[in-house]
């Protein structure tokens, strides 16, 4: 029989006594003439990059190891089995120490890959592969999007036929993170062109240094490189690395896509600039006495509020059931849009200094912010397909009409 799980309050301070064993207390804030790190996306150099994944890694490791990773997912399935409200818990002490600054990467292994192998994967595979993602022993990307499918990811075409014992890959990826780090990338594949197009799409764990496969970055506006495009040529993959049955892909990429809404939206991981780092802008230039600028930061200000207070309600009462529904594309939608806003007011107060590093500190940083948003918000489905997901889903509104009804090899264009 399961044990109950502890009083949230009662283990509140277990988890504080564990942290401060592994971490350091958080520092104030920064002071005068210390730059902040204001990018969305990591703009690091590779050795540099190695670096951070290794520091992310040794916190996981000893999270894991103390039993506090992926605390609501089933015990059965490699979890702790904990509720939602425990995840609240372990998010508010964790706030209050230093917690080595994450990676999409790192996200993406243990809050995405681990969690579909967890829920999808054989015995065999939740013992070789999803404790080894959830302990970031390896680290996996996330092999979805094509040039041809980002926001119609059921329009695919990469294919995967089957030889034997093995399924023969061909295709492309792009817009991968962290793909030249990665010891797997868990793939979706057309295996079955002749049926709907969601009905024919299977999901299998691919090894990254597997003949066949190609990882080319991607040179962001920002100037970093964190993500790719990845080719596969004649890849073979054993069948033992398959991810749930052959056609059921559709529903790993679905509930995945949920833990990553989840994780985009409620991450500790910060992105950007946040309001108090707009709040010490303007008043480092003196415009916090502007009447129309205190309504714009009284307005961040209330949307940043909303968007915690929306994240909390979600994690309370959908992750406890193991699989995110629809609602996480709420906290998807106003983390991308709390992004957009912030750059937007940055830009606001500083007019013509942030076109050019003047040495003044805070300053220049925030191109970092404002050319990285737009590209979250495309991340994990973009905000157009958060808001049909919300009207259908939640909202229950008759859905948009569909012309793409036939079998995949029906359609136009295949």
């Amino acid at each position: 029989m399961a044990q109950p799980a502890p009083d949230p309050d009662a283990w509140r301070t277990q988890v504080r006594q564990w942290l401060a064993t592994v971490l350091e207390p958080a520092r104030a804030p920064q002071s005068a003439g210390e730059t902040a790190d204001l990018a969305v996306f990591h703009n690091l150099p590779p050795d540099e990059e190695r670096l951070l994944l290794e520091r992310c890694r040794a916190y996981q490791r000893a999270r894991f190891d103390a039993g506090y990773q992926a605390l609501t997912l089933p015990a059965d399935k490699g979890g702790a089995g904990l509720t939602a409200a425990h995840v609240a818990v372990f998010a508010e002490e964790e706030s209050a120490f230093e917690v080595p600054p994450s990676t999409e990467l790192i996200s993406v292994t243990v809050r995405l890959v681990a969690m579909a192998v967890s829920l999808f994967g054989t015995p065999e595979q939740r013992h070789d592969h999803a404790r080894a993602f959830l302990r970031t022993d390896l680290l996996a990307c996330q092999l979805f999007s094509e040039p041809g499918a980002g926001s119609d990811l059921a329009a695919l075409r990469t294919r995967a036929r089957q030889d034997g014992d093995e399924w023969v890959i061909d295709g492309q990826k792009v817009w991968t993170s962290g793909a030249q780090f990665a010891d797997y990338g868990l793939l979706l594949a057309r295996t079955d062109p002749d049926v709907v197009k969601q009905a024919g799409i299977t999901a299998f764990l691919v090894p990254m240094d597997a003949p066949g496969v190609e990882v080319r970055p991607i040179r962001q506006m920002s100037g970093g490189a964190s993500f790719n495009e990845v080719f596969l040529s004649g890849v073979r993959v054993p069948d033992r690395l398959r991810i749930g049955r052959p056609g059921q892909g559709w529903e790993v990429a679905t509930t995945t896509l949920a833990f990553e809404r989840t994780a985009s939206g409620s991450g500790n991981r910060r992105k950007g600039g946040t309001f108090p780092d707009v709040l010490a802008l303007a008043r480092s230039l003196g415009r916090t006495s502007d009447p129309l600028v205190r309504q714009r930061l009284a307005d961040l200000y209330v949307r940043a509020a909303l968007r915690a207070a929306t994240v909390d309600r979600v994690a309370r009462t959908s992750a406890s059931g193991g699989r995110p529904g629809p609602e996480a594309s709420l906290t998807k939608l106003m983390a991308s849009e709390l992004l957009t806003r912030t750059g937007q007011v940055a830009a606001e107060l500083m007019g013509a200094r942030i076109s050019a590093d003047t040495g003044e500190p805070d300053t220049f940083a925030w191109t970092q912010h404002v050319l990285g948003a737009p590209g979250y918000r495309l991340a994990g489905g973009t905000d157009q397909i958060q808001r049909n997901l919300i009207g259908e889903r939640v909202l229950k509104l008759p859905p948009e009409p569909r012309a793409d009804r036939a079998p995949f090899s029906q359609l136009p264009g295949n």
